[in-house]
């Protein structure tokens, strides 16, 4: 991996990519008709509009990206075929950079995304019994607050 640097319009079709693999290895929970559904919405709506970070390689191909809104990290997705090799904690880290909180939410269903934030210093502070469109994959809230950080 070279960098990361701002999505680019013509980076969509490379993030799609990344965001199919990455749940197909994931997400083993979801319907097919959910799994469907949701494609279309990331593929026609979410990504299209989303300010995201983007970790690339030597050739500045997109092999993961982060979305997030001040301190919340929104979306976090790691191409398959490089899952485990330092890219997603890079991008977590280069949001975590001068911030004393971050928060993100992960499917329970999804043990390896809670383990990834749990060995970052993210603790489980909530849980809801739907995700925010109502279905019924359930949703933990983790905080990671940085070591001497005032509480609020």
């Amino acid at each position: 991996m070279t960098g990361i640097r701002a999505a680019r319009a013509d980076d969509l079709a490379r993030n799609v990519e990344i965001w199919r693999t990455s749940v197909l290895a994931t997400h083993h929970f979801l319907t097919p008709e959910h799994f469907a559904e949701i494609a279309d919405l990331v593929r026609t709506a979410y990504l299209p509009a989303a300010e995201l970070l983007v970790a690339v390689d030597g050739r500045d191909v997109p092999q993961a990206f982060l979305g997030a809104s001040g301190g919340h990290i929104d979306s976090l997705f790691v191409h398959a075929d490089r899952r485990g090799g330092g890219l997603g904690r890079r991008l977590v880290e280069h949001v975590r950079r001068g911030r004393d909180e971050v928060t993100v939410e992960v499917n329970e269903q999804n043990p390896s995304g809670r383990g990834f934030y749990e060995r970052l210093g993210f603790a489980v502070v909530g849980r809801s019994e739907t995700d925010d469109d109502g279905r019924p994959y359930p949703l933990l809230r983790l905080r990671w607050r940085r070591a001497g950080a005032a509480t609020p």
